[in-house]
């Protein structure tokens, strides 16, 4: 499923392939943690659908960086 969402962080608005259902979604969307709605997926996934944030803008953004 395409999944289209806005950072947080940036503002811009990215899409992404996500294996995920329709259930899934409504699952989290009522109150269900999003790693037990969607166990499949990964953690970067996950971070998207909750936040827009993808894996390279929260690299950038989040990563320690080297002194």
């Amino acid at each position: 499923m395409q999944i289209t969402k806005q950072c947080m962080l940036t503002g811009d608005t990215n899409t992404m392939e996500i294996h995920v259902t329709q259930d899934q979604l409504d699952a989290w969307k009522n109150g269900m943690l999003i790693q037990d709605a969607m166990p499949n997926l990964t953690a970067e996934h996950r971070e998207f659908i909750m936040t827009g944030t993808t894996p390279e803008v929260w690299t950038r953004n989040f990563s320690e960086s080297e002194e």
